[in-house]
């Protein structure tokens, strides 16, 4: 089928486009009220990840309130984890959890490498329903979690502000931890391969707890993983290339690093500016970002200005995917993020000849 708007896919090669494509990162989640009333129907978020045809509809949602030029696939970075027996749940207000987090070198060696396409059949049958039923009207991204994000919640049994169990392993037991790590990327090189075979036209690796370690434990427990994905991933199908993102939030000290990775696409959060990380990362890689998403709780006007201010920070050219710096917060009223996505349609033909 004919992709009608391919602007976000162009932009992340650095190919000329009209004007500056833009989504959200969770644009499908809580701050919508039609995704409360199928999260209620659902009866639980796994049960709604687990449904394809309910994941497609959460997937769709954001696309029939905003002119959004991408969807991101309705799902969450643990399915992995969960996959590999650590029965994963979700407690109000404390977010996720795992059953059995993984402490010893017993439990980490005993950990399966599960058949993506088995285990996980509900998250490709969700990409395979929701390319069918998009109709080509924007592309479809997929994602994961990447291995050190993973191993986090895995061996803390869940969030953590401080990670003391996994740096232990980091420091202590380091032939360990390399030993997790590279299970967990071979489990998400297959993860991601299936995804781009089920139908998904770009891919997103999740580094949401890299900037909890420090450089050198970064560059050896994190982007060397991430690296490792990158090359072992199918970077073309249906003729056309298939862009990597990585996004490595609290991470800018590392973006000439990450560039080198073989990623098309950089996600950079709000703690630096789009015009210093374009001058680190010269023309090697697309830049997504980087609204603090906490501006979205000001008023309208305010939106704009940010918005107008983060265009002109990229400055003119190709190679830009407007996006917020992390994911947009349940609190947010949806009337905002049509303001933001209003002002960026208006704004930034001017940045494009």
């Amino acid at each position: 089928m004919e992709l009608k708007n391919d602007c976000f896919l162009r932009a992340l090669m650095r190919q000329p486009v009209d004007r500056t494509p833009v989504w959200i990162m969770r644009q499908a989640g809580r701050y919508l009220p039609e995704y409360l009333k199928t999260r209620a129907e659902a009866g639980s978020f796994m049960n709604l990840c687990q449904n394809p045809e309910l994941a497609c509809e959460v997937t769709l949602q954001p696309l029939r309130r905003f002119k959004l030029d991408a969807a991101i696939i309705f799902s969450d970075i643990l399915t992995i984890p969960d996959a590999m027996g650590l029965k994963l749940y979700f407690v109000t207000g404390e977010g996720p959890k795992f059953e059995h987090p993984i402490r010893t070198a017993e439990a980490i060696r005993k950990l399966p490498s599960p058949d993506v396409n088995d285990s996980l059949r509900y998250v490709m049958d969700a990409i395979s329903t929701t390319r069918r039923e998009i109709g080509g009207q924007v592309p479809l991204i997929g994602f994961s979690g990447s291995p050190w994000t993973l191993a986090t919640y895995m061996i803390e049994g869940g969030s953590s502000k401080t990670f003391p169990n996994a740096k232990k392993l980091l420091y202590q037991e380091p032939e360990l931890a390399h030993e997790l790590l590279g299970k967990l990327a071979g489990t998400v090189t297959d993860y991601l391969n299936a995804q781009i075979e089920s139908g998904a036209q770009a891919v997103q690796i999740f580094d949401t707890w890299g900037g909890a370690l420090s450089a050198g434990a970064y560059r050896e427990f994190s982007l060397r993983y991430m690296a490792q994905i990158v090359a072992g991933l199918k970077r073309e199908n249906e003729g056309r290339r298939v862009p990597v993102i990585l996004f490595s939030k609290g991470c800018n000290t590392q973006l000439e690093a990450l560039a080198d990775s073989g990623c098309d696409a950089l996600g950079v959060d709000w703690t630096i500016t789009l015009k210093e990380a374009r001058k680190r990362v010269g023309d090697r890689v697309a830049l997504q970002g980087n609204l603090d998403p906490a501006i979205l709780l000001a008023g309208k006007d305010v939106i704009r200005h940010e918005v107008e201010e983060t265009l002109n920070s990229f400055g003119p050219g190709n190679g830009h995917v407007f996006n917020l710096g992390h994911g947009i917060t349940p609190d947010v009223n949806p009337d905002h993020l049509s303001a933001l996505i209003s002002a960026v349609r208006e704004f930034s033909p001017g940045f494009h000849s």
